[in-house]
């Protein structure tokens, strides 16, 4: 009997110690997120996020397939221990130069009815939640579609980004990241354009705030969205459109050896939670530690074309906007399209000479298209096959050239993303810094590669040059990109007019133009207004656009809401520089704590806003009582202040 009895421990024992878990779960470092994933009874991997008791995202799907199916008949074949990690990294053209973060890390390891083996790696932080799959072969196989959904309660609201359909648009330049947003629509609704919806998608569930979007993306994988269709408030994973590739015969899927998904991030918490995240970097792979980049310079640019266009990019004009560079102690002068037509190679080092003898650096542009598109401007196709790009690199480079804005990309598939990295590796050989035009989303790349400055993917500044309806739309944009576009990467809006558009009536006040060189952040920030209005500035105002960093050290979002008001402190060194932006029809007060700067006894702070019109301005002393201060933003106007 005792035998018997022992026996059947000894069994009970082996079952509990060999048999499957049955889930996993995960907790941030602070244990304010939770993600719990398991299997369904078909089989299916789902999951869900919660932040303290509330759920955030609701039971959704997850899986791949294609040659190697991960949908449904799954098993759990493992589930890894928990473990803690801290990272440090240095990206300079990002929301904090020196970033640490701490996550906690699990992944759970599936099998198909083939055998075949997924990973699920999990990652949770105090700023959300991200996963990403995994799987290898033999030889090349195809990934054709993604499972992974992201449900909501049907209460949530959703501020998203209608993507584009390719080969769409001016020249067939589609999608390039470009839209006017869709602001506090229900969950589930459709998108306007087959496409779908972009990256990053905003939400609001309960009294949780939620940013979904992706990181780390390589050339093993495809640039994603979301799907046209929610139904009942489930979005699901879109993969690239035909013509998203640099050639129309290459697949719209994924195909090799080791795909990688890109990481799938969930940022959960406050908009302030949102607006200081910096979860899309930090998911992305490290820089090369062999490498140096201490030639990777943030700065502020003069740039002729924002307002002047294709007539001014000629010889005479660049000489002024380097000189102008010069007298507002900006680093960089940029030189657009059709430059080597225009003005020529040989010209161009003369600018160079100048741009050096006034400190000033020299950024050229180029169109990255080969046969995507039907642009013409050039230097076209120059950068497209490696040797003739390398060629070019090199040529630029001994020409003391800092860097160069790549245009008209062709969109999010595979073969696009191997073109990125190509460039951006061949770029960091010859010390060029890269500026990347329409473009795809920033996927964390400026922390795998820190001379990346800047992504445009935003609907610019030069679409209010182009359409009175862009201007009219313009406050209420700005006050959407702190919490959607400029959350997940540096962003090239190319802020800051004070006169007028040619041809259009501009409804921003000066205060907010003057605002947006602090609210909006990029490695190198072009300043689209033009030397003749800024000579005719108040001396207060020169001095502030003179001073501005183009670099940063801390970021806090002070007060806002997306589309309506936005108010953003930014630290570089000791100095915390805060600006607002008003959007509404009516004046709007904010009483700002300004305690987090550090700065006790504090009695007054001097604001520079709009003044008797919007396009004029005033510089005022405004009193600080109890490290507060009362602000009053005009219609459409704003302010900036330094701390």
């Amino acid at each position: 009997m005792k035998q018997t009895i022992l026996f059947s421990i000894i069994c009970f024992l082996s079952v509990a110690v060999f048999a499957a878990p049955k889930k996993l779960v995960l907790t941030s470092p602070d244990g304010t997120i939770a993600v719990e994933a398991s299997l369904n009874p078909s089989g299916t991997l789902i999951y869900e996020i919660k932040k303290n008791t509330a759920t955030v995202i609701e039971l959704s799907k997850m899986g791949l397939d294609g040659d190697f199916s991960f949908v449904s008949g799954l098993k759990i074949a493992s589930v890894s221990k928990v473990k803690l990690f801290t990272e440090s990294y240095y990206s300079p053209n990002e929301k904090r130069t020196n970033r640490s973060f701490t996550f906690r890390e699990a992944t759970i390891k599936l099998k198909n009815k083939a055998g075949k083996t997924l990973n699920v790696d999990f990652r949770a932080t105090n700023e959300g939640v991200a996963f990403r799959y995994s799987t290898k072969a033999p030889k090349a196989i195809a990934v054709k579609s993604e499972q992974t959904t992201f449900r909501f309660n049907a209460s949530a609201r959703a501020w998203l980004h209608p993507h584009a359909d390719a080969e769409t648009g001016w020249a067939e330049t589609q999608p390039s990241y470009e839209e006017q947003y869709e602001y506090d629509m229900p969950v589930g609704t459709k998108a306007p354009q087959k496409a779908g919806w972009s990256f990053p998608a905003l939400f609001k569930t309960g009294k949780n705030w939620v940013l979904i979007t992706e990181a780390g993306l390589t050339p093993d994988f495809v640039g994603t969205r979301l799907a046209q269709e929610s139904p009942n408030g489930e979005y699901s994973i879109g993969f690239p459109q035909k013509g998203e590739m640099m050639d129309d015969n290459d697949p719209n899927y994924v195909i090799s050896k080791n795909p990688v998904s890109p990481w799938r991030v969930i940022v959960v918490g406050s908009l302030a939670t949102v607006v200081e995240s910096q979860m899309v970097s930090d998911m992305a792979p490290a820089a090369d530690k062999k490498a140096d980049f201490s030639w990777v310079k943030p700065g502020k640019s003069s740039w002729s074309w924002g307002l002047l266009k294709d007539d001014y990019t000629i010889f005479p004009v660049q000489q002024k906007f380097i000189e102008y560079a010069s007298k507002m102690n900006w680093q960089y002068c940029l030189i657009d399209a059709d430059w080597d037509k225009k003005i020529g190679y040989e010209k161009v080092n003369e600018l160079i000479a100048q741009a050096n003898s006034q400190n000033v650096g020299v950024l050229l542009w180029y169109n990255s298209s080969g046969v995507w598109n039907s642009t013409t401007y050039s230097p076209k196709g120059a950068l497209v096959e490696r040797d003739a790009r390398r060629k070019e690199f090199e040529r630029i480079s001994k020409m003391g050239v800092k860097g160069v804005k790549v245009d008209f990309w062709p969109g999010d598939g595979q073969s696009s993303i191997q073109y990125y990295y190509d460039m951006l590796k061949d770029a960091a050989d010859y010390k060029l810094m890269i500026n990347f035009h329409g473009t795809t989303v920033p996927r964390g790349w400026s922390r795998t590669f820190p001379h990346l400055m800047t992504m445009e993917s935003i609907r610019g500044y030069e679409f209010i040059t182009f359409n009175q309806s862009d201007a009219d739309m313009a406050a209420k944009h700005l006050t959407m990109m702190s919490f959607a576009r400029n959350v997940v990467g540096p962003m090239d809006y190319t802020p800051l007019c004070l006169g007028d558009i040619p041809g259009k009536k501009r409804r921003t006040g000066n205060g907010l133009e003057l605002a947006t060189t602090v609210v909006l952040q990029s490695g190198v920030q072009h300043f689209v207004e033009i030397p003749e209005v800024m000579e005719k500035q108040p001396e207060y105002v020169k001095e502030f656009l003179r001073e501005v960093p183009a670099q940063w050290d801390n970021v806090k979002l002070l007060d806002g809401y997306p589309g309506k008001y936005v108010v953003i402190a930014r630290r570089s060194g000791s100095k915390w520089y805060v600006a607002g932006i008003n959007s509404g029809k009516e004046k709007r007060t904010f009483v700002l704590d300004l305690s987090f700067a550090g700065k006790s006894g504090l009695s007054s702070a001097t604001i520079i806003t709009e003044g008797d019109t919007k396009q004029s301005f005033s510089q005022k002393e405004l009193q600080v009582q109890n490290n507060r201060i009362e602000v009053e933003i005009l219609p459409e106007g704003g302010f900036v202040t330094v701390i």
